[in-house]
């Protein structure tokens, strides 16, 4: 129950964020019919990426690792992109991350407890002095030591503890430094959970991990869906704030701008799931958009840039 109400506290809160917003709206007119327009057969079927012969431990151990350092998309233009046509950001650190642990196996928890800046900047191939990198390494320090105290380094034991839901495992995860993500607007606290969810998700794809609930799951609030929302019409900023956007400016993390963009694009993926009755989760919405945005039409528009560890 005490992880049920985490859910809904965060829908609860974005909710009210989208209430309040002055500078981003959900046009809730659009929500019907975009709604019905989804196409539920791109969903398809996600394979699990793990490299042959993985075990189901070494695959938990992949993807928390991999999810620990899910974030920094307000620094991803600065990156060396790997890759011909060059990877995105993220494609340029999971594609180096994986290779890594293709060549070694996923590192053990105390392999990550010790990782320094310097070695993962050579294992991701960037510059040592990219502020990513001190950051990617405290979050992969700080999971290893939280798996070496919490849960005897096994990374099955964390599955194992949470007992069938994903809610609880990302209630824990949101807990560690290493996937913490909550932010302030105006007196309200609102527990994102982004990569904390992101992570539950992922183990299931993988087949680490077995969940009952993950339709109670909201969006993986980044800035990417909300860009897709924005563009296909369902959400509408403030002229001023796409001004910002566009001129590559970024948006400070936790600003009443930052937090609304998030915010509403959870409130309205929960309305696109209420208009089609319940045949879709959020998760799933996320997946759908998060693919949509990989179109040319997406990608040569500017999405908001925001400078820390929650996405």
């Amino acid at each position: 129950m005490r992880h049920a109400h985490r859910m809904d506290e965060l829908r609860a809160s974005c909710a009210e964020v989208a209430r309040r917003a002055r500078s981003v709206r959900i046009e809730e007119a659009r929500v019907g019919p975009y709604s019905r327009a989804l196409d539920l057969r791109a969903l398809g079927s996600v394979a699990d990426e793990a490299a042959p012969g993985w075990s189901r431990r070494e695959r938990a151990a992949y993807w928390l690792s991999l999810d620990a350092i899910n974030f920094g998309s307000g620094w991803f233009p600065t990156l060396r992109k790997s890759g011909s046509p060059p990877r995105s950001g993220y494609g340029t650190i999971s594609a180096a991350w994986r290779m890594h642990c293709e060549r070694s196996s996923p590192p053990t928890a105390a392999q990550l407890s010790a990782i320094e800046s310097a070695a993962l900047a050579g294992i991701l191939s960037q510059d040592p002095a990219h502020e990513l990198m001190e950051l990617f390494a405290l979050s992969l320090r700080d999971l290893g030591s939280r798996l070496l105290t919490d849960c005897g380094a096994d990374p099955l034991a964390l599955v194992a503890d949470a007992d069938g839901s994903a809610v609880a495992l990302a209630v824990r995860l949101g807990g560690w430094p290493c996937f913490a993500d909550r932010s302030r607007y105006e007196e309200l606290s609102v527990p994102f959970l982004k990569r904390a969810q992101i992570a539950a998700a992922d183990l299931q794809r993988a087949g680490a991990a077995q969940w009952r609930d993950t339709a109670r799951l909201t969006i993986f609030a980044d800035n990417l869906v909300p860009h897709v929302l924005r563009l296909d019409g369902v959400l509408a900023f403030d002229p001023g704030l796409i001004t910002r956007i566009e001129a590559g400016e970024l948006i400070e993390h936790g600003s009443p701008e930052e937090v609304e963009i998030r915010a509403c694009a959870v409130h309205a993926v929960e309305l696109i799931v209420a208009a089609r009755g319940g045949d879709i989760t959020a998760a799933d919405v996320d997946q759908l958009l998060w693919h949509r945005g990989q179109e040319p039409v997406y990608k040569r528009r500017p999405r908001h840039r925001s400078r820390c560890t929650a996405y």
